[in-house]
């Protein structure tokens, strides 16, 4: 159970919603429990807990699960951060709240964008199909195996270095209709000096934004999707599958 308990442990530390501080840690905890008696038959007993072998092969699950919830966690947030782009387009980026899963200010249509990103993946069986994901990595990954390798380490490096250009996907439409408006703005500006845009021009991105955002949100689910199947393959090389 020691084994499953490292792993499944892991995962639940780095995924999200699995570790969204919005749950009492009791839930939590009741979570990684039940995934674990439901994991541990499929983790065989390798060698004594107890031992410098043991102590390597318990770090290794929790190396295991923690890699597989961080790219989980890199999708999700790489929606998030296309949310606080088109905030900041429209002129939202000052608005901020706590968010109940991280603790931290976050603008508020980027926790708008996590919580619809946090429905896309449930009403998908997201979590359904990692739990069968954690699953075949026993099988694939027993513990006492070699782990992961430095291969699959850099390409989870990689992936968290596309983070940025996964946010400009999600936000890409949203953008480009504000940046019109904002260019029709400047050519106002230039024709009439006198006008005070700071006066009228705020409220209209904001307007403009929110009907952009609208439209918009049209194309999340395909986004998320692109990012989601590139997320599974990374995570099943990570498994060893």
């Amino acid at each position: 159970m020691f084994w499953a308990l490292g792993r499944v442990g892991g995962f639940c530390m780095a995924a999200p919603i699995f570790n969204a501080t919005v749950l009492p840690a009791r839930i939590r905890a009741a979570v990684v429990i039940v995934l674990t008696l439901v994991l541990a038959p499929l983790a065989p007993m390798q060698q004594d807990l107890i031992s410098a072998e043991g102590v390597a092969t318990m770090a290794t699950q929790l190396l295991i699960g923690a890699s597989i919830g961080f790219v989980l966690q890199l999708v999700f947030q790489a929606v998030s951060y296309g949310g606080i782009l088109i905030g900041q387009s429209m002129g939202l980026g000052f608005a901020e709240l706590v968010s109940p899963t991280s603790n931290t200010s976050v603008p508020v249509l980027g926790q708008f964008y996590m919580a619809m990103v946090s429905l896309l993946f449930l009403a998908m069986d997201g979590h359904l199909q990692v739990i069968e994901l954690l699953a075949q990595s026993f099988r694939a990954l027993p513990p006492g195996a070699t782990g992961i390798d430095s291969q699959s380490l850099w390409a989870l490096v990689m992936a968290a270095g596309d983070l940025f250009a996964g946010a400009l996907r999600v936000a890409l439409p949203a953008m480009t209709a504000l940046l019109l408006v904002n260019i029709g703005f400047a050519a106002t500006s230039r024709a009439s000096p006198s006008m005070n845009l700071f006066a009228v021009g705020f409220p209209i991105s904001i307007s403009m934004g929110f009907i952009a955002l609208w439209l918009a949100l049209r194309g999340l689910t395909g986004a998320y999707s692109a990012l989601q199947a590139q997320a599974w393959d990374l995570m099943r090389h990570l498994a060893g599958l």
